[in-house]
């Protein structure tokens, strides 16, 4: 039933602050502030490319302040769409699993689908275009798991009518673990990310080893990965780099500190099919970028 990953929501502790630390790093423009009463939150919405990211600073207790007590700035929800919010409501109805209808979303129970925090959205129509800046879009939510991954990949199929047809399996023995990506579609990149991670020698198995089950970070596509370097270099901000060439063409991953708290995967254009069921459809680089 979902379509696209569209949206992250960050609890920060002062908007313009962090406005203009997506604004240096990602070329995110503003589009409305708003108040959220079940968040109990300020929110700044800011265009990420074709997505977007929610900015949300606490007016009180509620979901906002206590992510901010608890655990400092970082990632509060992911953002997915839907073609119908009513049907949606229907299904999480008919599988027993709780919800608050609030902002013109659906907000699932997290404590019901193993700690995924989930706005659920319709989708825009038309199609949201892509605003200015290096970023195209939101593309995966990545869920950190010491649940068996086969275990909470049934239950979300179950929970939110995914097809497991269009599953993909994955091991990544640099980063210590085992799982599966959860398409939304065969031939798009939107999914959720099912990392099964036990192992302590690597961040995602300390993380599972504190945390349990928990969403972890998320990944957008780029096509213009030089611009994002250069811009985390100016800003003196901290990345890892995905490759040994001499210059990073193919992808990075953004640390927290320049980003409110978020661990952001950055891959260039068409690269993530390589690992997500149709290597075919990466695009190769050109000459001149592959020095």
């Amino acid at each position: 039933m979902f379509k696209n990953v569209d949206r992250i929501l960050v609890a920060v502790q002062d908007l313009d602050q962090a406005e203009q630390n997506y604004r240096n790093i990602l070329g995110a423009t503003p589009i409305e502030d708003f108040e959220s009463r079940y968040l109990n939150a300020k929110v700044r919405r800011i265009a990420l490319g074709a997505s977007e990211v929610e900015l949300c600073q606490p007016l009180g207790p509620g979901p906002i302040a206590t992510r901010l007590q608890e655990k400092g700035e970082g990632l509060v929800c992911g953002g997915v769409t839907t073609d119908d919010l009513t049907s949606f409501a229907k299904h999480l109805d008919e599988r027993g699993v709780p919800y608050v209808a609030a902002d013109d979303r659906i907000y699932p129970e997290s404590t019901s689908l193993y700690g995924l925090p989930l706005a659920v959205s319709a989708s825009p129509q038309p199609p949201r275009p892509r605003a200015n800046g290096p970023v195209e879009y939101l593309y995966e939510l990545t869920m950190v798991l010491k649940t068996s991954w086969g275990t909470v990949a049934q239950h979300y199929a179950d929970a939110f009518g995914l097809d497991r047809e269009n599953e993909v399996g994955i091991v990544f023995a640099r980063f210590g673990y085992e799982g599966a990506l959860l398409k939304f579609d065969a031939d798009r990149l939107d999914r959720i990310e099912l990392s099964e991670a036990h192992d302590t020698a690597y961040p995602m198995g300390r993380y599972t080893a504190r945390h349990g089950d928990a969403l972890y970070m998320c990944y957008v596509e780029t096509d213009d990965l030089a611009d994002i370097i250069a811009r985390l270099d100016k800003h003196g901000c901290r990345w890892t780099r995905r490759t040994t060439t001499p210059v990073e063409r193919d992808g990075l991953w953004i640390h927290p500190s320049a980003l409110n708290g978020i661990l952001l995967g950055v891959s260039r254009s068409s690269l993530a099919w390589g690992w997500s069921g149709k290597p075919e459809w990466v695009q190769p680089l050109r000459a001149d970028e592959t020095a």
